[in-house]
């Protein structure tokens, strides 16, 4: 018996491939499934099954394409209702796959048909829980998102999570190990821990959800502190419910490569948002009016679903040279889909085309720290709030990105602000939608909060973002 986490940082999502004895199962595979292909080729073994915990709302999932190439069957847990083919299992139902054995655990309460799977070796000892969204580590899954298909509050799936966790996971053994979908950074829980495999015993001892005296406890701790969902999150949960285009029609359509002149009538003509995935600091020194900067080198998809939101949305990339189908690939596993192909030659190309080019007003921290002694001015940082309130500039204001959407109308257009995140990234995001949207008084500062730190700017006392983010749970 083999198995492998296979985890993508960016998602902080993880898959699992499971061998035994020539046959293999695939937990929550990514969009793009070659990898899985290559894989099985190797080592020689069949794919027999597709296990899903859940319909993701984070990204979206290979199985359609992956069940399609392998004629592996897909298995949900109990009451899914897939508009497609599927197995859906019964709870406690068994699957083989070589000499070992999977067990389909329903656990609801982050959806109604949320299921854990319980790996049970030759000998019939429970030894692996792959416990999807339903149990993290250091949290559980968040009960909010299935409010409106479920008919149900929050409280109340808060309720049946609860249940699920109490009756069907604190039972098992202590030695079992514990494989959750997601870790550190993922939205699908508040605060998770930087492991990716713990043990249970581990888990009983250290997750605030698994010792809460009694279910109200519990439903007030899980439920406190939510911040809304990305917004994309619904369209993610319909892909994987409905069905999408194959993965490998999307990269063929993407993977168009334009002239300046084509690119630009394409903009023109179809609305498509241009999409500049180049490092920050490169953008900042030039780039096509109108775009939207978002870079790969960071957590490029969670913020694509965040500030784009419409998976619909078509898209036109400008990208680093090779760096193309990365992008496509990335963006696909949040379900944008409709990218109608990328700037050849990159931003060198429209420079050299003496079209339009544009620039975001910067300054380094010690320029800032020169420019505002003895002057009034309005600070904006739009780092996460569990950052601002560890340390920030005396008198800035706290407007995180992630909800850009709903501050920007708030700025006054003549009014002059200085903008910051933690390091450049995320401001360089902010700039981009500000000046796309005409707002171009405001100057960032390169750097960000960690080059500021280093200057004399007046800043409140520094609080440990872990002893924060322990109260805010």
């Amino acid at each position: 018996m083999k198995i492998e986490q296979i985890y993508t940082g960016c998602l902080a999502q993880g898959a699992y491939y499971i061998t035994s004895a020539g046959e293999a199962a695939i937990i929550d595979p990514l969009r793009e499934t070659q990898p899985y292909i290559n894989r099985l080729k190797e080592d020689g073994v069949q794919l027999k099954y597709i296990f899903e915990t859940h319909f993701h709302a984070d990204f979206v999932s290979g199985h359609l394409d992956l069940s399609n190439k392998t004629g592996a069957p897909i298995v949900y847990g109990p009451t899914a209702k897939p508009e497609f083919e599927a197995i859906i299992a019964e709870d406690h139902q068994i699957f083989e796959i070589g000499d070992i054995t999977i067990k389909v655990l329903h656990t609801p309460g982050h959806t109604l048909e949320s299921s854990c799977y319980l790996l049970m070796d030759e000998n019939g000892d429970e030894k692996v829980l792959f416990s999807g969204d339903t149990l993290f580590l250091g949290d559980v899954g968040r009960p909010d998102l299935a409010q409106k298909g479920a008919n149900m509050t929050q409280e109340e799936l808060a309720g049946l999570l609860y249940d699920s966790l109490y009756d069907k996971i604190l039972p098992l053994h202590d030695d079992i190990t514990v494989y959750p979908a997601h870790g550190a950074g993922s939205a699908c829980g508040k605060n998770m821990q930087k492991e990716t495999v713990d043990t249970l015993e581990n888990q009983k001892r250290t997750n605030y959800a698994l010792n809460q005296k009694d279910r109200q406890s519990f439903i007030k701790e899980v439920t406190d502190g939510l911040l809304p969902p990305p917004a994309y999150f619904g369209m993610n949960v319909m892909m994987n419910k409905k069905g999408y285009n194959s993965f490998d029609e999307v990269l063929s359509q993407a993977l168009q490569a334009l002239v300046p002149e084509q690119f630009e009538e394409i903009a023109e003509v179809s609305g498509a948002l241009i999409l500049d995935v180049r490092d920050n600091h490169e953008f900042a020194k030039g780039f096509i009016p109108q775009s939207v900067n978002i870079g790969l080198d960071g957590d490029f998809a969670p913020w694509v679903g965040a500030l784009i939101a419409d998976v619909n949305q078509p898209i036109l990339l400008v990208t680093e040279k090779g760096t193309e189908e990365e992008a496509v690939t990335r963006l696909s596993r949040v379900g944008f889909d409709h990218i109608l192909g990328f700037l050849e030659g990159g931003f060198d190309a429209w420079k050299k085309s003496g079209k339009e080019i544009d620039f975001v007003n910067c300054i380094s921290a010690e320029q800032f720290e020169s420019e505002i002694k003895e002057k009034e001015v309005k600070i904006i940082d739009i780092r996460r709030e569990n950052e601002y309130n560890a340390e920030h500039i005396h008198e800035a204001y706290s407007m995180p990105l992630a909800y850009i959407n709903e501050w920007i109308n708030r700025l006054h257009p003549e009014e002059h602000f200085y903008m910051h995140c933690g390091s450049g990234y995320r401001s360089t995001m902010a700039a981009s939608i500000l000046q796309a949207r005409g707002y171009r008084n405001f100057t960032e500062i390169e750097g960000g909060f960690k080059a500021i730190s280093l200057t004399d700017v007046p800043k409140s006392d520094f609080v440990c973002q872990t002893k924060i983010l322990n109260k805010l749970d």
